[in-house]
């Protein structure tokens, strides 16, 4: 695979490829994305290689700014700069409906995640306890 295909996508793709991302234990369904995005705007993006879908990005706008809610590459596909363009192209959709932020909640298990926003230009703007120091939220934004 030379490049994905990263375009506008719906849902079902979107929970399609989160029940097959080892990181995800449980990962919300069709009805809790309908639930978060009805009525807000919102942009779910998908990679493809050909016509299989092998990442993906979603957002909703959120108290004033854009969050990015869930995304994921499949093992196979990652190390192939996937993460990098869905989130490239939802901070330049952001940017273009007039964002100034993009926030968005990690675990703190998830050093990769947590590498790969600081890396973005994202900074830690909160902490959650959560009894498990694995499982204590970590929140972040990027100033667009």
């Amino acid at each position: 695979m030379a490049n994905p295909i990263i375009k506008a996508s719906d849902v079902a793709t979107a929970v399609a490829i989160s029940k097959c991302i080892p990181e995800f234990i449980g990962p919300p369904g069709k009805e809790e994305y309908k639930k978060r995005l009805k009525d807000v705007p919102h942009l779910i993006l998908v990679a493809f290689d050909g016509t299989r879908p092998v990442g993906f990005k979603v957002g909703y706008e959120r108290n004033g700014s854009f969050y990015s809610w869930m995304g994921g590459v499949l093992p196979s596909y990652r190390r192939r700069n996937i993460a990098r363009r869905l989130a490239e192209r939802q901070e330049k959709w952001a940017i273009e409906q007039g964002y100034k932020s993009v926030t968005f909640k990690t675990r703190n298990q998830h050093k990769n995640m947590l590498l790969f926003a600081l890396k973005r230009g994202f900074n830690i703007i909160g902490f959650k306890e959560k009894g498990d120091a694995s499982t204590n939220r970590i929140l972040l934004q990027k100033v667009l």
